[in-house]
């Protein structure tokens, strides 16, 4: 009994640590049969994409885990995981013959990735609140893509300098950065509020002139 009992406690961490490689594999080949047959339905199957699909959902996969350990392992499995899909979604829009349309995507795609940081909290409130600008610039970025897919696809249809709207959001969220900034105590605090306010007030009156077309 003692052995049997040995045996099982020696056999538990490893089925526990092999659990999230074998979901990230299941979850990457499910991927890859989804896109392909998908694609082979549709009459726009190029095969040689394969080559491309394959390898960037194994790259994804390998982030899974990682990222389920948590600690410092975590960072580089979201880094592995985040190149792994973009480089999924290009396999997948040439799989599908579609990169003239959909290119967008690979704007949006990588600007989640950065947003994806945004609960990342640096110790320091300087480098907090400059990744918390970065975080949100991305997530417009992401938002302009998606605008950009839209106008791809002939789903929306929007007048010239509608691209302003972006800036001026863009110049928004740095400015109420700069304004967060006031309320903590910290050396170089006015010279970084500064180097804030300027480029959010000429990104927001530029994002208006085009947006009104002056």
């Amino acid at each position: 009994m003692s052995v049997e009992a040995e045996r099982t406690s020696l056999a538990e961490p490893y089925s526990r640590s092999s659990r999230p490689w074998l979901t990230s594999l299941a979850v990457a080949g499910l991927a890859c049969a989804t896109v392909a047959t998908a694609a082979q339905g549709s009459g726009q199957f190029h095969w040689w994409a394969v080559f491309i699909l394959i390898p960037a959902a194994l790259i994804a996969a390998s982030g899974g885990p990682l990222l389920a350990r948590g600690g410092g392992r975590s960072f580089a499995g979201y880094v592995l995981a985040c190149v792994g899909t973009i480089v999924f979604a290009v396999g997948a829009l040439l799989m599908f013959g579609v990169m003239g349309r959909g290119w967008p995507l690979l704007v949006v795609l990588p600007c989640l990735a950065v947003a994806g940081t945004y609960g990342w909290r640096a110790a320091h409130p300087l480098a907090r609140g400059l990744h918390r600008a970065v975080a949100l610039l991305a997530l417009t970025g992401a938002l302009l893509g998606l605008t950009l897919q839209l106008i791809r696809v002939d789903l929306i249809h929007l007048k010239t300098g509608w691209w302003g709207a972006f800036l001026m959001l863009a110049g928004a969220i740095v400015l109420g950065n700069a304004g967060e900034l006031t309320r903590h105590r910290m050396p170089y605090r006015l010279q970084a509020i500064t180097l804030l306010v300027g480029p959010s007030v000429v990104a927001f009156l530029l994002g208006l002139r085009f947006l009104r077309g002056w």
